[in-house]
């Protein structure tokens, strides 16, 4: 979006600036020849005032050297060539080249113009001034202004303006104007830069609380910030978040009730199945209503979890993983089983609260001891991974049937009678906090190995 603002920005300042400088180029242009042409006419009016003092009658011979003086002055490098053409057809000064006859005949009938010579070389313009009240025969004696036929006949000045006098300085204004096009131009960029990236800004702030909206960070606002369209934008997310906070926390609450009060019908289910005279059914239903009350803990850790930001609580592996292993290991000696706990002396910090770490271990190890013969040996193992933190438990028993052991960790699925929701639950914790659970047989070949790989944290809580 901000490359997009700023071509925008940038092709309507060229157009302005084109609307704007293309008429004060020419205008400048126009200065310049306006300038050069008034110069030639005040040059030619000052010769011609000479001229008319200078070639009275009778004293032509010293007007001439005096007029002649006057234009070697006045012709010098780069300015106008200024010649007079006398009544007699002679020409003091560099003459103007293709000046017609017919536009000297008009001038010495006492008519004042500027003149565009059709072959002149290179363009330009001759100012012809006349000069009436003088005349030099071909004798040099002074006589009448008046011909034959009683027209006057005058002298001419001639001033002819060059192509390039006519455009001199326009060169360097044309320069100074597009420089001026080019800093306007560049400052409206820097203007329309700054605006884009304050929009864009804003606008990536927004999606950020977004994602972390839907990441399930409900607490996420978004600060107003930039144009009224976004402020009103952000007010409208930051509802929406509270909304959906409302939401999830009543949903929270009623799950968490509902559990609650699933615990007093499940306490009479499992003082009825005590009281029951057939022992073995008496067992069997008390594992059902034992599993069920599992489950009725399962969706109280749930609810409760469901109201921190993911990754939001940590734990260490290593350290519970050994209070684990030494609460189970007494039961394992009753049942000649050989614990081994192998994990580092340094924290291995993972992104799982760490009831929810004691619960994994609990089911993991509890099914060893009540799915596995008496004697066969358990092992609890952490690692650190770059990414991961990971758990395994091994067992020297019968292992996993070939080809099934994914069924052993889909929720509600059971090889031994259970409800299935111990390997269930190690599952979703795993992915939950990035990581996965990969069910196998160890590396000797015999007895089941359950693989835990937990997402990495900074470290525990």
């Amino acid at each position: 979006m901000r490359r997009q603002l700023l071509v925008l920005i940038g092709a309507t300042t060229a157009v302005v600036l084109a609307v704007l400088l293309l008429p004060l180029a020419l205008l400048v242009r126009s200065h310049a020849e306006d300038r050069a042409m008034t110069d030639a006419t005040e040059r030619g009016q000052s010769v011609a005032a000479v001229v008319g003092g200078s070639l009275s009658p009778g004293r032509e011979k010293e007007g001439r050297g005096v007029v002649q003086g006057v234009l070697d002055g006045l012709n010098g490098d780069g300015q106008p060539r200024t010649s007079v053409v006398l009544a007699n057809g002679d020409v003091l000064g560099p003459r103007a080249p293709g000046v017609s006859a017919d536009a000297l005949k008009l001038a010495r009938g006492g008519r004042a113009f500027t003149y565009a010579p059709g072959d002149a070389r290179g363009g330009g313009r001759v100012v012809m001034v006349p000069v009436l009240g003088t005349h030099a025969g071909s004798g040099g004696a002074a006589g009448s202004a008046t011909g034959a036929k009683g027209r006057h006949s005058a002298s001419v000045v001639e001033v002819a303006v060059s192509e390039d006098q006519l455009r001199a300085g326009v060169l360097p204004s044309w320069l100074a104007v597009a420089g001026l096009g080019v800093a306007l131009m560049l400052l409206g960029l820097a203007f329309a830069d700054r605006l884009a990236a304050r929009l864009v800004r804003a606008t990536r702030r927004l999606a950020r609380v977004a994602d972390r909206l839907a990441g399930g960070e409900l607490s996420a606002r978004a600060e107003p910030v930039g144009p009224r369209e976004l402020r009103l934008l952000a007010g409208r997310l930051n509802e929406l978040g509270e909304r959906i906070d409302v939401l999830v926390t009543a949903e929270r609450e009623r799950g968490a009730d509902l559990a609650h009060r699933l615990r007093t019908p499940v306490a009479a289910l499992r003082l009825d199945a005590e009281g029951l005279r057939d022992e073995g059914e008496a067992t069997r239903i008390g594992a059902s209503v034992a599993a069920l009350e599992r489950s009725v803990d399962e969706v109280i850790r749930a609810a409760r979890r469901a109201g921190a930001p993911p990754g939001s609580r940590r734990a260490d592996l290593a350290t519970v993983a050994r209070a684990r292993a030494a609460f189970w290991t007494p039961l394992a000696e009753d049942q000649g089983r050989e614990v081994t706990v192998t994990a580092p002396a340094v924290p291995v910090g993972v992104r799982v609260p760490e009831d929810e770490l004691s619960a994994v271990l609990d089911a993991l190890i509890g099914n060893v001891l009540d799915h596995t013969p008496e004697g066969a040996a358990l092992s609890v193992t952490v690692a650190a991974e770059r990414d991961h933190g990971v758990l395994t438990v091994r067992d020297e028993g019968p292992g996993f049937p070939e080809g099934t052991a994914e069924t052993f960790a889909a929720r509600g699925e059971s090889g031994a009678g259970s409800t299935g929701l111990g390997l269930a639950i190690a599952r979703t914790t795993a992915e939950d906090s990035g990581g996965d659970v990969v069910l196998g047989t160890p590396p000797g070949g015999t007895g089941a190995e359950i693989r835990c790989r937990f997402g990495r944290s900074a470290g525990p809580e």
